[in-house]
């Protein structure tokens, strides 16, 4: 969820609809929090941030997350190459986008092992994360050195923090690439929803893997989006005075755009 740079009052939903963009987009989304707890000085934002890069290392290595982002990357790059020769299509702007694929792909190729592996090496670090997920387990007499630490400069704290972050970068930076081509596919479109729901049946023949909903804030309402390959349902709600949801009734207007 985003709220929409052109429009404040718009918030901006979006809904995968297969587990590898679904990861794709917690990754961003780790990363987007990342690089913003790493820019504040606050020692307390700087073990957020640290504890965020954890979360990132573990999200990226339950899967072989980096083969399927070089594969995705190549596959995206054989895509555009089809277009060459087509009239319609700016062979600068397609030259454009074929080299920042093949940077990518060449960075992350580079790394060695899985995402984050050369952090498991650093034994301070994990000692560090065996115990952010337990209650009060960075506390100063559990982990004086890490204590220490926090109460160093905060540029120092943010010069070590850019070089943990730089074994995930490749793979942050390759995501960013894909999911802003995936973004760019859609076209957005005006559609009602008739007393709160609103039902689309998906073109056959056609797989898409991203749902992008933008929806003014300032209805109070809220979208439960389900979809899968053949049918996209959405269903609004909002939050009544007894802190539940409650389903509207109310005919209401949004844009959606499908991307594949």
């Amino acid at each position: 969820m985003k709220t929409d740079a052109q429009t404040p009052s718009v918030i901006l939903y979006e809904y995968p609809f297969n587990e590898r963009i679904r990861t794709y987009l917690r990754l961003e989304h780790l990363c987007d929090r990342l690089t913003r707890l790493i820019h504040r000085e606050d020692a307390l934002d700087h073990h957020f941030a640290l504890h965020t890069l954890f979360e990132i290392i573990d999200v990226a290595s339950r899967a072989d997350m980096k083969s399927d982002v070089l594969k995705d990357l190549d596959k995206q790059k054989q895509l555009l190459n089809n277009f060459r020769g087509n009239p319609a299509i700016s062979e600068q702007a397609l030259d454009q986008v074929v080299v920042q694929i093949d940077e990518h792909f060449t960075r992350l190729s580079q790394l060695t092992g899985k995402t984050g592996h050369s952090l498991s090496e650093n034994d301070w670090l994990m000692g560090i994360r065996s115990r952010v997920s337990i209650p009060g387990g960075t506390c100063e007499f559990d982990l004086p050195a890490y204590f220490d630490w926090q109460h160093k400069p905060a540029s120092d704290r943010q010069q070590d923090l850019m070089r943990w972050c730089a074994t995930v970068q490749p793979l942050a930076d390759g995501i960013a690439l894909l999911l802003q081509m995936l973004r760019d596919s859609g076209v957005s479109q005006r559609v009602v929803a008739t007393g709160g729901q609103f039902q689309q049946n998906l073109p056959q023949g056609r797989t898409f893997q991203l749902l992008r909903l933008r929806l003014d804030h300032r209805l109070g309402l809220i979208p439960e989006i389900s979809g899968n390959r053949l049918m996209v349902s959405v269903r609004l709600v909002s939050l009544g005075a007894d802190s539940r949801l409650h389903a509207t009734t109310n005919d209401a207007v949004f844009d959606i755009a499908l991307c594949s």
